[in-house]
């Protein structure tokens, strides 16, 4: 959240170039003395590896400080491990880094995605376990496949309720057919809610899409192909439990032109009401916004270096409904030098990014740096 998306940011999967170990126990039954022999071998199952790290060097400037800050982040570090125990019943695991510092995970590592995935055909799959439930785009792309790096940060993007990494706990059917793609499922009420009255209830989620041109497989998604699809999709997505709820509607356009570029174009409207990550405002009540953003971008055909350049632009608006006063709403704007070396396992960005509140809730600040993403 395809490479599928896990493409994730949030989200996240196992990458497109990830590399398949098949492991396999030798005959050593023959070699102790107490063997038959004709010992057996033992021959486990295909087992997929990779791993992925988001990294960045950023310069922060605030209008209320008089000193710009200037960090290094590890953003993002992933474990991918999927397998099959049978060719209709799979298994995957993947971790998430939580981050460092107060409030931030205290440099620990998590469970973001544990699936018992039961696929039968593209019409009929069920998945349990926990992974991202059916929501917006931006939610089953996640950071490593979204087109931009500032992902998350609009107050628009994947504003689900979530227990971690935008994933939930519980079980889910998704099929395609042809360019329809439907999916729905049942998920625990996040911590967000433990104590409201809404502890006992479960969520119910799903999402509707349709792809025009080329088709998107799977369940994951991404922000862009780098010129491998032509795609026209929109996507529709809402969530439920005990009268709250959350919506969505996203679009993705991608064109790759011969000898011109790939032009991209994608947009979302989301409004949470009630059912958010967000959690509850100092009346207790929950929070509820909602938000617009669009993005566009621009790929050059031809390499330089081993890799090819993109310039994407990227602007977002939030609004936050609060018990009393004016809702506050913050504006984001990003621009991003883009250098795409092998897609989504080795791509580097030069970044700025603007956010302007309207009023007192944050100081108006800028972020510029440098960001690096590989995957294996």
């Amino acid at each position: 959240m395809t490479a599928s998306p896990d493409q994730g940011s949030k989200r996240g999967r196992w990458p497109t170039a990830i590399r398949t170990a098949t492991v396999c126990a030798a005959p050593i039954i023959a070699a102790l003395p107490f063997a038959s022999a004709h010992a057996d071998s033992l021959t486990l199952p295909p087992i997929s590896i990779g791993a992925g790290i988001r990294a960045d060097y950023t310069n922060t400037s605030s209008k209320d400080t008089t000193a710009n800050a200037n960090d290094f982040n590890v953003d993002d570090v992933r474990l991918y491990i999927s397998g099959a125990a049978t060719s209709m019943i799979k298994f995957t695991f993947n971790t998430e880094y939580t981050g460092s510092g107060s409030g931030a995970g205290s440099n620990k590592v998590e469970v973001m995605d544990a699936i018992a995935r039961f696929e039968y055909s593209p019409q009929f799959n069920i998945w349990a376990g926990r992974f991202l439930p059916p929501s917006d785009r931006a939610n089953l792309y996640g950071p490593f496949y979204a087109n931009h790096w500032g992902v998350y940060r609009d107050g628009v993007q994947d504003g689900y309720a979530n227990v971690a990494v935008g994933r939930d706990n519980g079980a889910a059917y998704w099929g395609d057919f042809g360019g329809l793609k439907v999916s729905a499922g049942l998920f625990d009420v996040p911590g967000t809610s433990a104590g409201s009255d809404k502890a006992s209830s479960v969520i119910l989620a799903g999402r509707v899409q349709y792809d025009f041109w080329d088709k998107e497989t799977g369940y994951w998604l991404n922000s862009t192909y780098y010129g491998d699809k032509n795609l026209l999709a929109i996507g529709a997505a809402g969530q439920s439990a005990d009268g709250d709820t959350s919506y969505s509607f996203d679009f993705l356009m991608e064109k790759n032109v011969p000898g011109t570029g790939v032009f991209t174009v994608e947009s979302e409207y989301a409004k949470y009401k009630g059912l958010t990550g967000g959690g509850f405002d100092s009346s207790g009540d929950a929070v509820k916004n909602d938000g617009e953003y669009a993005l566009v971008s621009y790929l050059f055909p031809q390499p330089t270096g081993p890799g090819k350049i993109q310039l994407l632009g990227k602007y977002a608006q939030a609004k936050t409904d609060v018990s009393s006063g004016t809702d506050p709403k913050m504006r984001t704007s990003e621009f991003d030098l883009g250098y795409i070396v092998k897609q989504f396992n080795v791509r580097g960005y030069l970044f700025y990014i603007k956010q302007n509140f309207s009023d007192t809730t944050a100081p108006d600040a800028s972020y510029a740096g440098v960001g690096i993403q590989v995957q294996i």
